[in-house]
């Protein structure tokens, strides 16, 4: 791929004519550009330099001990920590995997249109570039209230400083050596006056970077598509060879960062076998020797942990074995991951906690869902349609845990069946929703997702309750926009730095832990410290991002509590 260049403030096109000149609308709200010190905390808690804002945060928690007859004992605890952000936004570029795909050129296009401010023509009005669905560009959080009692809200991307969208230098791979305005119109998701406009700076970019293609991992219908790829068998070469295209691409386009991205084809899961991917030298000598049960998106995740560049997997499959968490930790260098939360299970995350929280019962739930693009096309191959069945099916598991009242523990059901069968997931889980999810490509309906699902519940007295919903969404222009969130955040996280209080041994600023479990509010399958639970409930997710950024300029948390609309 040809290097980008500098953002463009211009509207016209290269090779436009008068006639083709693109539209030009306001700029959205979503996509205008704020100064990044627009919230300004004062208090004894947070201080401001030319090169940082340091805070200190008390975390507040409980250690419980549950003692027999159903009692419990709780101990207050806090843990002060001093947190230490760089002010400064770097010069930040994005790499995608899977760049010529339906997120990938949709991705771009978006950008595109949002830097030059393109409107199009729709069938009934001229639309507005944008970034709606995005939770830091188009969400807000509630600051405090006013001098007159009233709630002030702001835009979450005000908390701190963050990339703007717009900036983000635009590079990657593909295993389709397609150009990117060709491919744009392939994956046929966007307006066509809208590609009409753009496709001169889709061209600009000239076509991804060759890939890396083993045919075990994808369907076999991508086969037609492969011709873009790095040669040979050597995986140790292709490592090698996306680490320079890494360094490559940072250095021809003056870069500080590059986030990695993952939004490929979705792959089948890889074998954990000890000795072979278990620990971080094993991957390595994997790699080097060529072993079957390295995936691709092993490949760049390890190439982008060797370079020092944030790689974030937004696909199913099980990218981070055991040896790639391992390396990342030796280099402190970030991971995130799995899988875009963008429509079905984002709401599947929302009704169940809502069910189990209002104390009803699920007792099954019945996903099915039928699209037409390429990423259908890839999941019809029923390998990789189980790495998606997995990722959709754990969504639901943390809220199930967390009410034992209606949900028996794994103790209890093995008491019950007097003692542990080891024969399905209940036997491991605990009592646990029947839950099916059924994936089917349908070309016609193209990158329009059609999603049914069905949540049969318990309610009081034995009775029954059935919500059926049916969902429509348009696949690439709901994951596109968390994308650029885990970008943005995956970012910031980088220059964020911490240190705890307590710890008079080591008073030392580091890095965070390496598994951005922060991203979850993003992903199906939040990748998260090994040995700690996995956390869906999108209201936890959202709640524990907020307090951190919250944290990060000195403020306790986010209460709902309102004492003061309670008390005289």
């Amino acid at each position: 791929m040809a290097p980008n260049t500098t953002p463009s403030s211009g509207n016209a096109s290269p090779t436009a004519s008068v006639l083709d000149m693109p539209l030009v609308s306001p700029v959205h709200p979503t996509a205008a550009r704020r100064p990044t010190d627009a919230i300004t905390v004062q208090g004894e808690n947070t201080i401001y330099t030319d090169e940082y804002i340091t805070s200190k945060f008390h975390n507040r928690g409980a250690d419980v001990v549950t003692q027999e007859g159903g009692r419990y004992v709780i101990k207050p605890t806090v843990t002060p920590f001093e947190f230490r952000t760089q002010r400064k936004v770097p010069r930040t570029g994005l790499m995608l995997i899977g760049m010529g795909g339906n997120n990938g050129t949709t991705l771009v296009a978006t950008i595109l249109a949002n830097r030059h401010n393109i409107a199009w023509h729709t069938k009934s009005t001229i639309q507005q570039p944008n970034y709606i669905g995005s939770l830091l560009r188009a969400s807000t959080i509630r600051l405090g209230l006013d001098a007159t009692g009233r709630d002030v809200y702001a835009p979450l991307s005000d908390l701190l400083p963050m990339v703007h969208p717009n900036d983000l230098v635009l590079g990657g791979w593909d295993i389709s050596g397609l150009p990117l305005d060709a491919a744009m119109k392939r994956a046929a998701v966007l307006e066509w006056d809208l590609q009409r406009q753009v496709a001169p700076y889709m061209k600009q970019l000239g076509a991804p970077l060759p890939s890396i293609y083993y045919p075990d991992y994808i369907a076999a219908n991508q086969e037609e598509r492969a011709d873009n790829v790095i040669p040979g068998t050597d995986k140790g070469a292709h490592l090698e060879q996306i680490r320079k295209d890494i360094r490559d691409f940072k250095a021809a386009n003056n870069l500080d960062q590059v986030i990695v991205f993952w939004t490929a084809n979705t792959e089948r899961y890889s074998e954990i076998i000890p000795g072979v991917n278990d620990t971080a030298e094993a991957i390595l000598a994997s790699i080097k020797h060529s072993h079957e049960e390295v995936a691709p998106s092993t490949v760049f995740a390890v190439a982008s942990i060797l370079e020092g560049a944030p790689f974030i997997n937004g696909a199913p499959q099980n990218t981070f074995v055991p040896g790639v968490v391992e390396l990342a930790e030796q280099h402190k260098s970030f991971i995130g991951g799995d899988d875009l939360k963008s429509g079905q299970t984002k709401l599947k995350s929302v009704l169940a906690e809502f069910l189990v929280n209002a104390g009803i019962k699920p007792l099954s739930i019945a996903s099915y869902n039928h699209l037409g693009n390429n990423d259908g096309h890839n999941l019809s191959s029923q390998r990789q349609f189980r790495s998606k069945e997995i990722s959709k099916s754990s969504v639901v598991d943390d809220m199930v845990a967390a009410n034992h009242l209606l949900y028996k523990t794994k103790a209890e059901v093995e008491a019950q069946q007097g003692g542990s069968t080891g024969k399905n997931d209940k036997d491991l889980k605990g009592e646990h929703p029947d839950h099916v999810v059924v994936i089917k490509y349908v070309p016609a309906v193209g990158d329009s997702k059609r999603a049914i699902d069905e949540y049969y519940s318990e309610i009081m007295g034995g009775g029954r309750s059935t919500i059926n919903i049916f969902n429509e969404c348009e696949d690439s222009l709901l994951a596109t926009p968390l994308i650029l969130d885990l970008t943005i955040l995956a970012e910031l996280l980088t220059r964020i730095n911490y240190r705890e209080l307590s710890d008079v041994a080591d008073g030392e600023f580091k890095p965070l832990y390496p598994v951005l479990s922060l991203l979850s509010y993003m992903l199906k399958a939040p990748l998260v410290k090994p040995g700690t639970d996995v956390v869906n409930s999108l209201s936890r997710q959202r709640n524990a991002l907020e307090t951190f950024l919250k944290a990060c300029i000195g403020l306790e948390g986010s209460s709902d509590l309102l004492l003061e609309t309670r008390i005289w």
